[in-house]
Order: structure tokens, then C-alpha cells, then sequence
């Protein structure tokens, strides 16, 4: 990555335990305001808005085609929106890169975990750490003692993550041994190496077990307690009802929808962009 190191959000928590720091000044944690997002002439997102209260578990949902990981990608700069604001601890992030957005603190996995294959678990831990770390490419090649003293402390913090994930045990094991289930675990405890405060969750209940989405939900519950905040897009109902404090809906790229997750499982808009107009 580089020399230069990103900047540390200055409220995360440490997933081995610990209280988490936060600002409590009164503005908005994570808010957008008319976002809309256009591929060509294809409306992706529609003036979205949308805000998240720090330390909650909110689900995003919708069919397909919806635009929820188009919303995802416009918060985290993958592609910034034509018009409307988002706004991040009360400052305007739309237009900054990915990797300063990750620097403030907002972190994501992905459908299809982006993982190492053929490299241990924690070496693919270890990732999301170095996006942090001080040295460079030069430093670590040439293994100056401060590198090898960063490396070190970098390791040891992923380590923590994977036992954050349930994974300890799986450390040395190359991803390509691992399960669906520990393989997404892994992205996670990856995402968690950046100290974040926000972590958004795309379809991570997604081809698992039932023992797998149990594991998979005390383990969000455990981050929430310990200082994070997680916004979840799911196709899963039952994983989503059951999880979330708030569930926001999105079809055609519009919200149509947001509250408790026993009104909007209610609500006829919802119903209707689901199942169709009934004959």
C-alpha cells in the first residue's frame, strides 16, 4: 500500500475486548440525504434517505435489482452519487476514495469473499491490519526492526479478530480448507483489522446452515456490545427479522419503506415489491 500511513478513526473499538470510545457530541453518526446514483440511463438509487444510529443492527433489504449494494458502494466510494449528501459524523464523504472512507472508520464485506486462498486464515486477517500499518514496501521488504515490531503487533491484533469471529482455532488453516460459513467468518474478522466503527454486512447469512446463521448472529450481537455498529443486506427474512432493531427497504432504487422490523414485514409496499400484485 505504500508508506504513507491512513488515518485511525479516532473513535473504534478493539474486538478482544475493552470499552469502545465515541464522540458523544450530538450529530448524526451515518445519514444520506436525496442520494441518487445513475448507471447511463438506469436509475440504481432514486433520492435515498437514510440515517443510522451508532451501535445498532439495522438490515437493509429488498428484491433483486433493488440497489441495496449500489447503496453500499456509494457510502464507501466505490461509486460516489450524481446528487444528494452523505454524511459520516457530520462531515460530507461523497467523493472521497475508498480508502480514505475506510480510514474514517467504515469497513464492508462482500457476497463473495475476496479472500486468499491458498494463504492461512490469519494471514488474510492480517489484510485488513496492514491497511493501517506505517510501513512501507521498502521497510518491510528490507525488514527494518521497526517493521518487524509493527508486523508483529499486527499479527497479534488479527489474531484477536479471528477469536472476535469464533476462528482462533482455524489460524494456520489455508482458506481454501475452510467451510462457506468460516470463509465469510474470515471476511469479517479481515473488515474488523480496520477498527471500525461502522461495518456493513453484504448478504452474510447468505448459502449458510442453520447452525451457521445461529453462530453467525451471537457474533454480530458481540461486536454491537462492544462498541459497533452493523448494517446488514440480506436476502434471509427470517435472519433479518430476527436481528434487526430497524429494517430499511429499497425497490427500484427508492426506499419504500423503514422502521421495526414487525411493521415493515407488514407493511403492503413491502409486501407487494416481494410477491407482486395478487390476480
Amino acid at each position: 500500500m505504500g508508506g504513507k500511513p491512513l488515518d485511525r478513526p479516532e473513535s473504534s473499538i478493539n474486538p478482544s475486548g475493552g470499552r469502545p470510545i465515541r464522540d458523544k457530541a450530538q450529530k448524526p453518526f451515518l445519514q444520506l440525504v436525496g442520494v441518487t446514483k445513475m448507471f447511463g440511463g438506469i436509475r440504481a438509487l432514486h433520492r435515498v434517505d437514510f440515517q443510522l444510529e451508532p451501535m445498532k443492527i439495522v438490515s437493509l433489504i429488498g428484491p433483486n435489482g433493488a440497489g441495496k449494494t449500489t447503496l453500499i458502494n456509494a457510502v464507501t466510494g466505490v461509486f460516489p452519487p450524481e446528487e444528494g449528501r452523505i454524511c459520516w459524523e457530520g462531515s460530507e464523504i461523497a467523493g472521497l476514495p475508498p480508502h480514505r472512507i475506510a480510514s474514517l472508520g467504515i469497513a464492508r464485506t462482500f457476497q463473495l469473499e475476496e479472500l486468499f486462498p491458498s494463504l492461512p486464515a490469519l494471514e488474510n486477517a492480517m489484510v485488513g491490519c496492514h491497511l493501517r500499518g506505517m510501513s512501507g514496501i521498502l521497510a518491510t521488504g528490507f525488514r527494518a526492526p521497526w517493521s518487524r515490531r509493527e508486523e508483529r503487533t499486527l499479527r497479534e491484533e488479527a489474531h484477536q479478530n479471528l477469536e472476535a469471529v469464533g476462528l482462533a482455532q482455524r489460524a494456520s488453516n489455508p482458506v481454501s480448507s475452510l467451510p462457506l460459513g468460516e470463509r465469510k467468518l474470515l471476511g469479517i474478522a479481515r473488515a474488523l483489522g480496520l477498527r471500525p466503527k461502522l461495518l456493513m454486512l453484504d448478504e452474510p447469512a447468505g448459502g449458510l446452515a442453520a447452525h451457521e446463521i445461529e453462530k453467525l448472529t451471537e457474533m454480530i450481537h458481540a461486536l454491537v456490545k462492544k462498541g459497533l455498529t452493523v448494517l446488514v443486506i440480506e436476502h434471509n427474512m427470517s435472519f433479518v427479522m430476527s436481528i434487526s432493531e430497524k429494517v430499511l427497504v429499497l425497490d427500484a432504487g427508492m426506499k419504500i419503506a423503514e422502521g421495526p422490523p414487525e411493521a415493515v414485514q407488514a407493511n403492503p409496499r413491502v409486501i407487494k415489491a416481494y410477491l407482486g400484485d395478487e390476480e
